[in-house]
């Protein structure tokens, strides 16, 4: 900052990255906690809320995942289809055995801020069930 001023960041001068996380024995709600800070761009030094600065999630071994306590049994996800009587409660149990991805990706989309940044700050996160992924040429990219 010179003079006072604040500083604006432009979208011409965002470097984003690309991170590779594995999910493997890790608690479903501190991962989330993680990624979405990295998909918002909180940790870089020109981030501004209104500006979509964060870097590319890629997570993997989704299906190795924790739900601490009781909330395998306890807990639900809820959708509505907009049409009288469309809704329905899925059980984690069964979420999180048919669609772990799924169960990651709501609980990363409560994290973000409810506006259209959100939209393309989810775009920039990719779900893998196993340690597979098809990313290794961004990934590979950046790391050299």
């Amino acid at each position: 900052m010179k003079n006072g001023k604040s500083y604006l960041p432009k979208t011409e001068e965002i470097k984003r990255k690309w991170h590779v996380i594995d999910a493997k024995d890790q608690v479903l709600g501190r991962l989330a906690v993680r990624v979405a800070y990295l998909l918002t761009g909180k940790r870089k030094v020109i981030y501004a809320p209104y500006v979509d600065c964060g870097d590319f999630v890629v997570v993997t071994n989704l299906s190795k995942v924790i739900l601490t306590g009781k909330k395998l049994e306890q807990k639900t996800a809820f959708s509505y289809s907009g049409y009288p009587g469309g809704w329905k409660l899925t059980p984690y149990s069964e979420l999180m055995a048919k669609n772990p991805e799924k169960a990651f990706r709501l609980a990363i989309k409560g994290m973000l801020p409810k506006n259209k940044l959100a939209d393309k700050q989810m775009k920039r996160l990719k779900l893998f069930k196993d340690e597979q992924h098809i990313h290794n040429a961004q990934v590979a990219k950046v790391e050299k």
